[in-house]
């Protein structure tokens, strides 16, 4: 291979994506099944050699890279100044510089160019697209097969957009160049590659390659077209603190909080057989073997679903001699109050009945909770977040995937009742029921009018839970209190109209319940 290295700037703190920069780095957005720096890093040579500005989230980046990439050849520099007074990209590419004495690429952190080949450096040269609209983005002007002139922002006369990825084969003209500019214009945070570029134009040349395949994740708008383009297998509702990436071999999750992440790899490891292999842990990442099969929310049935619950009985349910009395009252009664208080700062109760069922205030309701007959549960080990899009049928049973990090703090066990009342409440509320629009929540005269259109086959599903739950003991009534309990509890964790549809419908079904 040609001798030269990419570089990749993650270092910005991409604010133009607003809240999905707020727990980490703008280049692990997701865009399809991976993120955009994993689109950036295949579409090059496997034996590439990278260098990678740290700086927002830098260590995510760089823990990211280690485990989805053990072998590829990486160079980190960190960024002191990436945002705030004296930051830029030309500083970022500036504390580079060591690292990139011989010609490189260089490859913004926000820019994904699908199938590209445009990796020979015996010439300068940049890359191009054809595109209506400058007002974002830096353009250039062109005379026969190479550039004449560089744009800022803006401009209405130019030929084509700059997508942020350019060849530097006049490596040490480039350098000597970035260091005039910032001399006199250190401060300057709009500076960047292009102003070198333009520099050099005055000495050098730069051919120019046209992009039909450049997809742009820098600005909220963009992003949403370039996921558009990409398809995903992952069908979870978005979090902005937490994510999961899918590769061939291999899942990658993510979780801005490192308690979580650490507590999720350990339950792994207790959960061992029922999950799929534990292979590492970094921080805020941990990496497990991905499970071959079907998304069994895609495929249950009542008779594949009774299957399933005789798998959960015999490989799961491990029973534990422990009083969880504690744990339960965290979990149940704690986090409850906690986060009703935070829907009601997003919905009003301005309504006394919910369709056309006269119901209480939310907390007059939990006040007629038996919570001591809820807190006497049954220790277990438990999966935690037990719903059918968390489980995968394989050729030989299951695999389990997503698993809750803890139980009231706990690791090894938990109540199973709340297994029960998870696969109780996905079998009514799903994400294919949501993401297709099949709810309603509407408001009318001080009456709320809530619902969920759910499938026969899913129906019949929960009639073998529900048997299921009898036949071996437990409570269903129980069971059921606690799903409502969980709609409650999930409400103030979406945005409108789901949450208040889930706080409606949960506050309706717990009525129901207590009427019982």
């Amino acid at each position: 291979m040609e001798e030269y290295k990419v570089l990749i700037t993650t270092s910005g703190i991409g604010s133009r994506l607003g809240d999905l920069t707020k727990y980490t780095n703008k280049s692990l957005v997701r865009v399809g099944d991976k993120p955009a720096i994993s689109h950036i890093i295949e579409s090059y040579p496997e034996d590439t050699k990278f260098v990678v500005t740290l700086g927002h989230f830098g260590d995510h980046v760089k823990d990211f890279l280690g485990l989805a990439y053990p072998n590829k050849n990486f160079e980190f520099v960190t960024v002191d100044k990436y945002k705030g007074e004296g930051s830029s990209l030309l500083y970022s590419l500036k504390c580079a510089k060591s690292k990139l004495n011989t010609p490189f690429i260089f490859h913004a952190g926000d820019t994904i160019i699908k199938e590209h080949s445009f990796q020979k450096l015996k010439d300068n040269w940049v890359v191009g697209y054809d595109k209506l609209n400058s007002a974002q983005y830096r353009t250039f002007n062109t005379d026969s097969k190479n550039i004449s002139n560089f744009n800022e922002k803006g401009e209405l006369n130019y030929d084509f957009v700059y997508v942020g990825v350019a060849g530097i084969s006049d490596y040490k003209l480039f350098w000597r160049n970035l260091d005039e500019i910032y001399k006199k214009n250190s401060f300057d945070s709009s500076l960047s590659d292009v102003h070198v570029i333009r520099k050099m134009l005055s000495s050098t040349k730069f051919k120019f390659e046209i992009s039909d395949n450049w997809f742009d994740i820098g600005n909220t708008s963009e992003l949403k077209k370039t996921r558009s383009k990409f398809k995903s297998s992952i069908s979870v509702l978005d979090k902005m603190d937490e994510n999961i990436f899918m590769f061939d071999n291999f899942v990658i999750k993510f979780f801005s909080n490192l308690d979580i992440s650490k507590n999720r790899y350990l339950r792994g490891k207790i959960l061992d057989s029922v999950v799929p292999k534990i292979l590492d842990h970094k921080n805020n990442f941990f990496k497990y073997e991905k499970a071959k099969g079907k998304l069994f929310s895609n495929s249950a049935n009542p008779e594949k679903f009774k299957l399933f619950l005789e798998w959960l009985n015999k490989n799961l349910w491990i029973k534990h001699d422990e009083d969880i009395k504690l744990l339960t009252k965290s979990f149940y009664y704690d986090k409850t109050i906690s986060r009703l208080k935070y829907i009601l700062e997003q919905v009003q109760e301005n309504n006394n009945k919910i369709n056309n069922i006269e119901v209480s205030k939310i907390f007059d309701l939990i006040n007629e909770i038996n919570f001591d007959e809820l807190y006497d549960g049954k220790a277990y080990r438990i999966h935690g977040d037990l719903i059918l899009d968390n489980v995968i049928e394989t050729k030989t049973g299951f695999k389990l995937i997503d698993w809750r990090q803890d139980f009231g703090g706990e690791l090894k066990y938990g109540d199973i009742y709340y297994d029960l009342a998870k696969l109780n409440h996905n079998l009514i509320f799903n994400h294919h029921l949501v993401d297709s629009g099949n709810y309603f929540v509407k408001e009318n005269n001080g009456n709320i009018s809530c619902d969920i259109l759910v499938s026969k086959n899913l129906l019949d599903c929960r009639e073998v839970l529900h048997k299921f739950i009898l036949e071996n003991g437990y409570d269903l009534n129980k069971v059921k209190l606690l799903t409502s309990i969980i709609w409650l509890n999930m409400s103030p964790l979406h945005e409108y109209p789901l949450n208040k549809f889930l706080f409606n419908f949960g506050k309706y079904n717990l009525k129901l319940e207590l009427d019982k």
